[in-house]
């Protein structure tokens, strides 16, 4: 009697987009044939040239400007851009958040004193309902914004600060900002973590970073321990598509997915 023989189908292996084909054809091409600042051809002739519609072009020349390759300018046309820029991060390259050696890269936007949600108090390893003092800042590098930062410092960690209870829930001056820092710096330095994961700018931090929302970031977050405890904890979301991070001589860096994100962003 023959026996049923049971087979089973391999999965369909999912069609590559005509988008991305081109793509990978564009990517090799600007290699082989162009340098940076380089303009390319318009729409139509790069469109008559690879045999694809407008609207497919279009879609692989959005996906490499997402990715940095390519940048736009008005007027001009679609340019190759320059490579990423390397941006060291790390206390040994940029100093203690509050130190004059990272003021000179890092421009204070203003500051925040808010009472802590369960979340930020969870991430910060303090009481809810802390008031917790938040300075937005952003990173230039050759006079471009490459970051937006968020630095939450418990009360407790700075609390010689001016009393400006006021300005609980609202945004202050930047001599607020300041005078959070200067505190800061006064703390001697324990030790710090450092974590990085890959995300999309949302609203708030695209329209700081002048880019659309969704474009590609990647997120570092720095827990700092002063006096045996956690003092600060900083988010800092960089443009994927114009800078690499480095992390000194080790070029040790912890990969991991970051709670504390949710929770201080």
């Amino acid at each position: 009697m023959a026996v049923p023989v049971t087979t089973t189908a391999s999965p369909a292996t999912p069609q590559e987009p005509k988008y991305w084909h081109l793509r990978t054809v564009l990517v090799r091409t600007i290699d082989r044939e162009f340098s940076t600042g380089q303009v390319l051809p318009n729409e139509r002739e790069l469109a008559a040239r690879f045999g694809v519609a407008r609207a497919t072009l279009r879609q692989a020349l959005d996906q490499l400007e997402l990715e940095g390759r390519l940048v736009r300018r008005r007027g001009i046309g679609t340019l190759i851009a320059a490579p990423r820029v390397g941006v060291p991060v790390g206390r040994r390259d940029e100093g203690w958040p509050g130190s004059t050696s990272r003021t000179q890269s890092w421009r204070s936007v203003d500051c925040v004193s808010a009472p802590a949600t369960a979340q930020l108090a969870q991430a910060l390893g303090i009481p809810e309902g802390e008031t917790v003092h938040t300075v937005r800042r952003l990173r230039l590098v050759q006079g471009q914004i490459m970051a937006v930062e968020s630095l939450h410092v418990p009360d407790s960690a700075v609390p010689h600060l001016p009393a400006l209870p006021q300005l609980i829930g609202g945004s202050a001056e930047p001599d607020r900002a300041r005078s959070v820092l200067r505190q800061l710096e006064r703390l001697g330095v324990d030790g710090e973590s450092r974590a990085v994961e890959l995300g999309v700018a949302e609203a708030g931090e695209a329209a700081l970073l002048e880019r659309p929302p969704g474009t590609p970031v990647l997120v570092v977050t720095t827990q700092y321990a002063a006096t045996g405890r956690l003092v600060a904890l900083a988010v800092s979301t960089y443009r994927a598509d114009t800078c690499k991070l480095t992390f000194g001589d080790t070029g040790l860096v912890e990969v991991t997915p970051v709670e504390a994100r949710s929770a201080a962003s």
